[in-house]
């Protein structure tokens, strides 16, 4: 049933016809958190992403792997443009599963390799159809009939089904890994195991603020959490060190040495590497050398005055390091200042704050020159992947620096004005949880369609050199990338719609495989059916990056201005098509999207489209990059944030049930937590009891409470320890480890926690949730009319 809105007078609209997030969210959980969501069923719309549910393959991908704004596709591109319903997928083809859920099996076909169609080339998968006794199989895509190989045939049942269909993946399931042959391989010979490079900056700045010190620690006990296959004894990946300031120094660590030997490289504008035997080692093999060199590194610029540093040629040095040891692998680079020095890449200081809302304010988002687009091109062509570690005391131009990052499939972190007593946590949880996630090298991904719809458009951290391959030197666990499919001829109901994403990639151990995912999607005749199997948070994710990549080429009014558009569109149509007529004065949204109008307020009142006086053009482009590539639960809890009231009840383990993101809800004698996956806020009201004050900080009143803490004091009794697992269990939720803010009620901070109450109008002149509501509505009965 549609849900309906009335708005007699928009100054007086009525609060109680306002969907909330929050019902949606609690409803969805109660509705389908406890049975769980078995695959089988073509077109099936997957709980919500605040849902936890258990996932049983059965025969299509997990919405862990696969997410998509519709599960029932318009027969016809006439269809889709009426409605204006993007149809696109958000992909994470390596997720992490909860531990009590299978892992995709790995198949081994041995020499010959995966079964697949041989006009298309698409991978045996449940979908294919076989035909003459098993002996041939007609693709479930482009419809061509191969013969089946002689040792991978097997006779049908009285259904037409193999009998071996429950014991092969590739039959029966959704996902699943090929062990590739050598044809997949570059140059066709199997690869070696990666490398991990780190390349710590020794400028002034950074070892002046304990950074250099903090790292080269952190490094001797992570060094033992390398990622690993399986149940293999230790990590296969070899690792090398560099430091670097105006000039870079190359370290020697060969297990035969008895002390590492540094080498110097000053001519940056043509970077080799100094030396090849003893770079990349084992980390078992030389350790006592690794940790004399971690032990001498902060010694040896202990006095250092240089404070102008490179960083092209850091990333070249990296670059070049990997092609002589012919692997693939990651850069891990940590990194102070606007890289001014003389050297290839040097960059100018442009940031502009004038540009802000003119014509020109897309330059900021834009790299400063083309000398990073073309090393990223070299770096995918290696397989090197660079993950950037930033800590910035002023502009440092993310959006040219990150572009190296941001095209190989890496991730960046940002900790301004970085202190280590205040942020050493933070960095450390980050650091040590990007050296040790599952990674995929050298990576490419294709994704093929039936007959009737095809892949147009992608968005995410990667390269493409032509028009179907996505290129990632590096994908890890947690980057998504999102596709777009347009219509090329019709669908029919009968056969719904099928996708597949094939992802070959290294392993950490230096295998070759294949990630196989398959969905299959209903088809629709009716517009009323498109409605009904929406999924507003996936649409959100789309929207999102959609109007993010907008940025860099319009200006960003103009890209607020054609999302509230396509948004009014998507529900007029429904209005004119699929809801019973009622007076104008209604506003009609369709179930699975009144949540709609609410989310894209918050996507319109985002830094990146709407920010503050304290946004810096740094911030902007990081978020913006950060975005493009998050999955469908963390766009969901970076735009609508999640408010909790602490309850003082001790007792329950669960999370206490999130509420309202308005100012509102708030009560001066309680204590909440906000998050948004990249901040956890703790507000307390004014007139919070004394002895809860007591149980949390450790002081005896609200005024003693220091708003500079960044993390809770560790105290022996039970409400502090109750709001510290709170904490952890929201830590552990995130991809990264979230910065922890203490806002006193009506301190100067509180200005930046209203920021993250959504639903109210924003200091900034973003409008309220109901404000928002009215203004869609006119834009809908104008589109009506």
């Amino acid at each position: 049933a549609p849900v309906k809105l009335h708005f007699p007078h928009p100054q007086n609209s009525n609060h109680k016809f306002l969907s909330t997030t929050i019902q949606v969210i609690e409803d969805d959980r109660s509705n389908r958190g406890s049975e769980p969501f078995v695959t089988g069923v073509r077109g099936q719309v997957p709980p919500l992403v605040t849902t936890n549910f258990l996932v049983k393959d059965q025969g299509n991908a997990s919405p862990r792997y696969i997410r998509c704004t519709s599960y029932n596709i318009p027969c016809t591109s006439d269809m889709a443009k009426q409605s204006q319903v993007p149809l696109a997928a958000v992909i994470k083809p390596l997720a992490t599963l909860p531990p009590d859920e299978t892992l995709p099996y790995l198949v081994d076909h041995g020499e010959s390799g995966p079964v697949r169609c041989n006009r298309c080339k698409a991978y045996m998968c449940p979908f294919m159809q076989f035909i003459e006794g098993g002996r041939r199989f007609q693709c479930c895509f482009c419809s061509c009939v191969t013969e089946v190989p002689p040792h991978y045939f097997q006779h049908l049942d009285h259904t037409g089904k193999r009998v071996d269909f429950y014991d092969r993946p590739e039959l029966s399931l959704g996902s699943y890994e090929f062990l590739a042959t050598v044809d997949y391989c570059k140059n066709n010979k199997f690869p070696s195991p990666p490398a991990f490079i780190f390349m710590i900056d020794v400028s002034y700045n950074a070892v002046k603020s304990g950074l250099v010190r903090l790292i080269c620690e952190e490094l001797k006990s992570l060094l033992d959490y390398l990622p690993r296959e399986g149940n293999m004894e230790e990590s296969a990946i070899r690792v090398g060190f560099v430091t670097y300031n105006k000039v870079l120094h190359f370290y020697n660590v060969k297990s035969s040495l008895a002390q590492p030997q540094m080498m110097v490289v000053s001519d940056v504008a043509d970077m080799f590497v100094p030396l090849l035997d003893g770079f990349l080692v084992n980390v078992n093999e030389s350790r006592t050398v690794i940790i004399s060199l971690l032990d001498q590194i902060p010694e040896m610029f202990a006095d250092t005055r240089e404070t102008e540093t490179v960083f092209g040629p850091v990333i070249q040095a990296g670059l070049e390091a990997l092609k002589a040891a012919e692997c693939a692998g990651k850069l891990f680079i940590f990194h102070t200042s606007l890289p001014i020095a003389e050297a290839p890449g040097k960059l100018k200081n442009r940031d502009d704050k004038k540009l802000i809302n003119t014509d020109k304010e897309k330059t900021l988002f834009q790299p400063q020159t083309s000398f990073y687009n073309n090393l990223a091109k070299d770096c995918v062509a290696q397989g090197c992947c660079v993950d950037l570690f930033l800590f910035p005391n002023q502009y440092l131009d993310v959006a040219t620096l990150g572009i190296v990052t941001y095209q190989t499939g890496g991730s960046i972190y940002k900790y301004a004005y970085f202190q280590v007593r205040t942020d050493q946590d933070r960095f450390l949880n980050d650091l040590r949880r990007d050296v040790q996630k599952e990674v995929g090298f050298d990576a490419v991904m294709r994704v093929r369609t039936s007959t009737g719809i095809r892949a147009t458009d992608f968005f995410g951290a990667f390269f493409m050199s032509n028009t179907t391959d996505v290129e990632m030197a590096g994908l890890d666990c947690d980057k998504t990338i999102t596709v777009e499919f347009k219509h090329d001829d019709k669908l029919s109901e009968d056969s719904g719609a099928l996708l597949q994403c094939a992802l070959l990639y290294t392993s950490c151990a230096g295998q070759r495989r294949l990630r196989i995912h398959n969905l299959s999607l209903n088809c629709c005749t009716q517009l009323a059916d498109l409605y009904r199997n929406c999924e507003t948070d996936t649409l959100i994710n789309y929207l999102a990056k959609y109007a993010y990549r907008g940025v860099l080429n319009s200006p960003v009014k103009t890209v607020r201005d054609a999302l509230i558009n396509q948004c009014a569109q998507i529900l007029a149509c429904y209005r004119k098509n699929c809801a019973s007529p009622s007076s104008a004065g209604q506003l009609i949204l369709p179930e699975c999207m009144k949540l709609l109008p609410v989310y894209l307020n918050c996507v319109l009142k985002s830094d990146v489209l709407q920010p503050g006086p304290e946004v810096t053009t740094d911030d902007r482009a990081y978020i913006r990059q950060l975005v493009t590539s998050m999955d469908v639960a963390e766009t969901n809890v970076f735009f609508y944030p999640r408010l909790l009231p602490v309850v003082t009840d001790v007792d329950s383990d669960s999370l206490p049930a999130a509420i309202r993101n308005s100012e509102e809800r708030l009560s001066k004698g309680d204590i909440y937590l906000l998050e948004n996956g990249l901040n956890i806020f703790v507000w307390v009201g004014v007139n919070v009891q004394q002895g809860l004050i007591q149980n949390l900080f450790g002081v005896s009143s609200f005024s003693q409470i220091s708003s500079t803490l960044n993390t809770l004091p560790v105290l022996e009794n039970p409400f502090s320890k109750k709001v510290r697992s709170i904490i952890d269990m929201l830590q552990v939720q995130r991809s990264r480890y979230m910065k922890l803010i203490i806002v006193k009620q009506e301190d100067k901070l509180e200005m930046l926690f209203k920021q993250f109450l959504v639903e109210d109008k924003s200091l900034t002149g973003g409008a309220s949730y109901v404000d928002f509501l009215c203004h869609m509505h006119k834009e809908i009965r104008q589109l009506l009319s």
